[in-house]
């Protein structure tokens, strides 16, 4: 692995044998996000999710990024953030379609994305949440049309570069197929991590044509290689309150101070190699 420099900011940490530019990134600099980079993620599979928000994104002034766990109606929420969006995620229309079959496509309108990108080196540099046992985090890419089509190549996968579940430990690899019946994995591992002197990790994924690598602190931990999305695909990071998805939320204690949760994240960056992809 080779060292990065980003003027002002902690470098990135990039495989050997490529040269690399860096295409897209944010440094999270100033104090308010920016909204031509960002959306947030307020609705899972077809209606707002009560679990997520589009409060508790604190910028600190020093170049990172809070995703705080924040309160409403008495329980926990914490916020998504996306450059796109899923069509399945997005709530039916209002509006009849021009064949009077809302019935039938209700599918409301998606977004135009604020960044989607085919292969490269995508990579983030993080320290969690200290109560992972009520809000996981995670760095990841995800297709708008997951599942829609039998081959993954052609309608994208769900990479995950880091999803921490557990204090000291993360889990990373892919999704392919989609959530239904055809749902299966790839290069998916569980690993603990290496204390660092600030508590900051780097995570990233070398996406391209023939692979996903992925790496932990600059070591590799996992590779995939059997369905490679050849299709552009948007970037998230996210938190996730646990129990939403078995309807058991958290609720706030009564009684007690609010506790406080981040997850923060120092940078977003993806790179292109040099000498360009030769897709399949």
């Amino acid at each position: 692995m080779k060292s990065f420099a980003v003027d002002g900011h902690q470098p990135s940490i990039l495989p050997d044998g490529h040269e690399w530019e860096l295409v897209w990134h944010d440094e999270f600099d100033g104090t308010e996000l920016d909204g031509t980079k960002w959306d947030f993620r307020l609705n899972f599979w077809g209606k707002p999710f009560d679990a997520y928000t589009d409060q508790g994104v604190v910028l600190d002034g020093n170049g990172c990024v809070e995703l705080h766990r924040t309160e409403r109606n008495g329980f926990y929420v914490s916020p998504q953030l996306q450059t796109g969006s899923n069509s399945f995620d997005i709530p039916k229309s209002e509006r009849v379609n021009p064949w009077d079959q809302n019935d039938l496509w209700p599918l409301g309108k998606l977004p135009e994305p604020k960044f989607m990108h085919r292969y490269g080196y995508y990579e983030c540099r993080c320290k969690f949440q200290r109560q992972p046992q009520v809000m996981w985090s995670a760095f990841w890419t995800q297709s708008p049309s997951i599942g829609a089509a039998y081959n993954p190549a052609y309608c994208g996968v769900e990479s995950d570069i880091m999803e921490c579940f557990k204090t000291g430990n993360v889990t990373t690899g892919n999704i392919m197929g989609g959530y239904g019946s055809q749902f299966r994995e790839e290069g998916r591992v569980r690993y603990a991590l290496k204390d660092t002197p600030d508590g900051f990790h780097r995570f990233g994924m070398d996406w391209s044509p023939e692979q996903y690598v992925f790496y932990c602190d600059g070591r590799e931990v996992s590779r995939a290689s059997k369905d490679v999305s050849q299709v552009p695909q948007f970037i998230l990071l996210t938190t996730e309150v646990q129990g939403y998805r078995s309807d058991k939320p958290v609720p706030v204690p009564r009684g007690e101070p609010f506790t406080d949760d981040a997850f923060v994240v120092d940078y977003v960056r993806v790179f292109d190699r040099a000498e360009g992809y030769t897709p399949r």
